[in-house]
């Protein structure tokens, strides 16, 4: 059974940062990719930032230039630096890995910036 847990997450001001961490364990296989997705209140769940397990990355439009998705495949660990928060980035952010076209989920980790 693949795990997938997140930390990093808190409150932070408008124009500030934080970095979230997310390890996936539990298969001896690593993952074809790792991501972070975030829902806030009322939204749907979106895509943040996705990177593959030869290091190709994919950002949403409105993190580009903000937020910074870095990987270790073999540790299967993956970390997700955010500058320049924004109130509207406060979510819930999720970490999921793909193996072998499944998608497992952490149970995520609360983000809340303040104006």
């Amino acid at each position: 059974q693949v795990r997938v847990v997140e930390s990093g997450g808190g409150l932070v001001q408008a124009g500030g940062s934080l970095r979230l961490s997310c390890a996936a364990s539990g298969s001896i296989f690593k993952p074809n990719a790792m991501g972070w997705y975030r829902q806030a209140p009322g939204k749907q769940r979106e895509l943040v930032a996705t990177i593959t397990g030869s290091g190709s990355t994919n950002y949403a439009d409105s993190v580009k230039g903000r937020f910074t998705i870095s990987g270790d495949n073999a540790k299967k660990t993956v970390l997700l630096q955010m500058n320049s928060l924004k109130p509207e980035d406060t979510a819930t952010y999720y970490c999921t890995a793909q193996l072998f076209g499944d998608d497992y989920w952490g149970r995520g980790t609360l983000v809340t910036v303040s104006s």
